[in-house]
């Protein structure tokens, strides 16, 4: 597999590259101006862990770019805090914030690292959450816009930063079960939220925000810069339960369509899917004539972040409480063919458009060790380029995550990252996985994945592998015998 497995073999210019966000690496969230996002308030509300220091980040970038370098990364993804950046989500500028970003940026353009840069990443300043609702309002969308402005202003003229400039992101899934901020859903989950509209208005807002910034973009930097802005997606493969996980067996609609084409769709042709309308009838929100226009085709291109499959059941009857979750109706499996299944289908349904994997990876307990990840990773790129071969429109991959976070969902029991990063340690020390190592010989064309001396751990797979060819050698009927006796 490593073998055929090598970045040569993907078009040129492909980027390669891994991501974090700001609020599960900077930490410093009490620091130079800083005011606090939904995150900030939504963790500590709840007693759990959190981002308060996380990786340091934003007192360790330099050496975090550092390590970018010896992996051989040419993008890296991260995102901006707004809260950082302008604290009380619009007016007031926080130069301190503001410095921050641009010699982070200047960092990774200095080793030849191209920045991509994520404007919202579920964070926006409390604020507004408590002002007017955050995202349930659509005077969101002009305070968003302003703050894009912002960043545009900025940053875009720095070397290579504008040529991907925008996503924002949305899980539905998140926000209609109150696991994420601001912590809203149907009772009893929660204490105030409608899971069966809320998830839909949030969507709907979005998209309009969406629109509005890449005007902006368009009309006032992109001659300029030279930029794009595109909308980024969570995605999953599906299948019928009842049919057999076969490569090509995708169940299309409406159960995709609920997920990816709530936003795939308007940003394509301007509306929902009609089986969406029917699906969920009034409790979506309707695109005026001129809203559908600037919604439609306002993306340069997509990001998708995929991590999981699904099997899919047809629903016999509705739920007595119809919310995002019963329309989608869904169970989690991990296969890469889930890779293969979305990218075919957006090639398909909708243009084939511009493509980055901004998200792909698999969580584990915190090890050095992490043999199912390379695994996983292997199989995932390989379903990337067999995807391309096939016509897809994809040009980047990005691994989540480069080191391990504060992840948003499990805090610091499950990790995703090449670099392990001791969080007991005051200074953070980071360390690289067996990940590392490999994803670093894939991205400087090494055939063959070589074993670290460092790690003692690794000094006994050394001797398990000699052992294993001693015994071919000495003695073939072993390995014939063993295989026989399993299958």
């Amino acid at each position: 597999m490593q073998q055929r497995l090598q970045q040569e073999r993907f078009p040129e210019g492909f980027a390669f590259g891994a991501g974090a966000s700001a609020y599960q690496w900077e930490g410093a969230a009490n620091e130079d101006g800083r005011k606090p996002s939904v995150w900030d308030t939504f963790v500590h509300s709840r007693n759990q862990s959190n981002g308060d220091i996380a990786c340091d980040g934003y007192h360790k970038y330099k050496e975090d770019v550092q390590l970018m370098v010896e992996t051989g990364l040419n993008a890296y993804r991260f995102s901006i805090s707004w809260s950082r950046l302008i604290p009380n989500g619009r007016g007031h500028v926080n130069p301190k914030g503001l410095q921050f970003y641009k010699n982070f940026i200047q960092q990774l353009v200095n080793h030849g690292i191209e920045p991509h840069v994520t404007l919202y990443h579920d964070d926006h300043p409390q604020y507004l959450e408590d002002e007017y609702g955050g995202w349930l309002n659509r005077r969101m969308i002009k305070d968003f816009t302003a703050y894009a402005d912002v960043c545009f202003r900025e940053f875009g003229a720095m070397s290579n930063f504008g040529q991907r400039s925008t996503k924002l992101t949305y899980s539905p899934l998140e926000v209609t079960m109150g696991s994420t901020p601001p912590g809203r859903c149907s009772p009893p989950g929660c204490s105030s939220g409608n899971s069966s509209t809320e998830p839909y208005i949030v969507g709907h807002n979005l998209l309009l925000a969406h629109a509005s910034v890449s005007r902006l973009y368009k009309q006032k930097y992109k001659d300029i810069q030279g930029g794009s802005v595109g909308f980024s997606v969570h995605t999953l493969g599906f299948t019928l339960l009842q049919a057999p996980r076969m490569m090509n067996s995708l169940y299309k609609e409406p159960k995709l369509s609920s997920l990816a084409g709530e936003m795939l769709g308007p940003l394509t042709f301007g509306d929902y899917p009609d089986e969406m309308k029917t699906a969920v009838g009034s409790r979506l929100p309707v695109f005026s004539e001129e809203e559908s226009e600037q919604v439609k085709g306002s993306s340069d291109f997509i990001g998708i972040m995929q991590y999981l499959a699904a099997s899919v059941t047809n629903m016999k009857s509705k739920p007595s409480h119809p919310d995002f979750d019963s329309d989608m109706g869904e169970k989690y499996d991990v296969n890469p063919w889930a890779m293969e299944a979305v990218l075919d289908h957006i090639k398909q349904s909708y243009g084939n458009p511009p493509l980055y994997i901004l998200e792909n990876g698999t969580p584990m307990k915190q090890d050095l060790q992490d043999t199912p990840r390379i695994e996983y990773l292997q199989a995932y790129i390989g379903a990337v380029l067999k995807s391309i071969r096939n016509g897809s429109n994809t040009r980047g991959y990005f691994v989540w995550s480069f080191m391990d976070l504060f992840e948003l969902l499990t805090g610091y029991d499950y990790s995703f990252g090449l670099y392990y990063v001791n969080f007991s340690d005051p200074h953070r020390k980071r360390s690289p996985k067996l990940s590392a190592h490999w994803y670093s010989a894939f991205l400087k064309g090494n055939t063959a994945f070589l074993v670290p001396k460092a790690s003692p751990n690794c000094k006994q797979l050394l001797f398990f592998l000699l052992v294993m060819l001693h015994l071919i050698y000495c003695d073939g009927s072993f390995l014939v015998k063993r295989f026989s006796s399993v299958r």
